[in-house]
């Protein structure tokens, strides 16, 4: 438990309990917020890293090993309930918390080491003037960086994350962009994924165009190991289907659909 109490996550709780002053719930659980089934067929509530009541907000601190693979953490060799390792599991069940916690009516906001003062293994200084900075920008009510269904800027993060955690199961490594303007890039062996992400939309056919667009411009390499990845929420999967087969072909394009539940399926080549 002392170990847990100096924990970064714990630390950056801390510094939301100031910002919005009032004390959030640490691991709280929620009814609906569900592991899969045990072998006895229950259920385990999930936990978050806290839930502020009044605010209706949840705040999930994700350190490394929550976007790229780690095998202390992740323990390979030892499957879990889930039927994959606990790397997978972990990506799953943030997918999960993405998509239920606003679903709930709940605001989500993710922190991550690299939003704040940290090092290059991703461990926080506790910069607290330069942290405490950085959280009141990324917890403002009109922020980006929350997770929420009625605005298409957040539902593109969502949209992000799942397909990040799909990646990971696959094997791939997010890195950072050599674009700093793209969604998402990852790499697996010698292939390179750079990604856009669009999230829920009133204009589909032209945010699609426009994610056509940006690819496009990114398109620096010859290498044919790296593809390009276009993300959209299946709301969207018919506007950005309408580039023809053959064209996506030739520019390496390949369209993902993102389901409400999370589930990240591959358009059909």
């Amino acid at each position: 438990m002392g170990a847990r109490d100096d924990s970064d996550e714990v630390y950056v709780v801390g510094l939301c309990d100031l910002i919005l002053g009032e004390s959030g719930l640490p691991q709280h659980k929620f009814d609906w917020l569900l592991g899969d089934p045990g072998t006895n067929g229950r259920r385990a509530r999930l936990p978050v890293d806290a839930f502020w009541p009044g605010h209706g907000l949840v705040v999930e601190y994700r350190e490394l090993q929550h976007d790229q693979p780690t095998p202390h953490f992740d323990k390979p060799d030892r499957l879990t309930v889930s039927g994959v390792h606990r790397g997978e599991q972990r990506a799953l069940y943030d997918t999960r918390r993405d998509t239920e916690i606003p679903a709930h009516g709940l605001r989500l906001v993710v922190v991550r080491p690299a939003d704040l003062d940290a090092d290059g293994r991703g461990r926080l200084r506790r910069n607290k003037k330069a942290d405490l900075a950085a959280l009141k920008k990324i917890l403002a009510p009109d922020s980006t960086r929350s997770h929420s269904r009625n605005r298409s800027g957040s539902d593109e993060e969502r949209v992000i994350d799942a397909f990040r955690a799909w990646l990971l199961t696959g094997g791939w490594t997010p890195v950072d962009p050599t674009d700093r303007w793209t969604d998402l890039e990852a790499v697996r062996g010698e292939e390179r994924l750079i990604c856009e992400a669009k999230g829920r939309t009133s204009e589909k056919g032209i945010d699609a165009d426009i994610a056509y667009g940006q690819l496009l411009r990114r398109m620096t390499s010859q290498d044919p190991r790296t593809r390009y990845a276009l993300a959209v929420p299946s709301s969207s999967l018919t506007a950005a289907a309408r580039v023809p087969l053959h064209v996506r072909q030739l520019l390496r394009i390949d369209v993902y659909e993102v389901t409400d539940e999370g589930q990240v399926r591959r358009l059909s080549t």
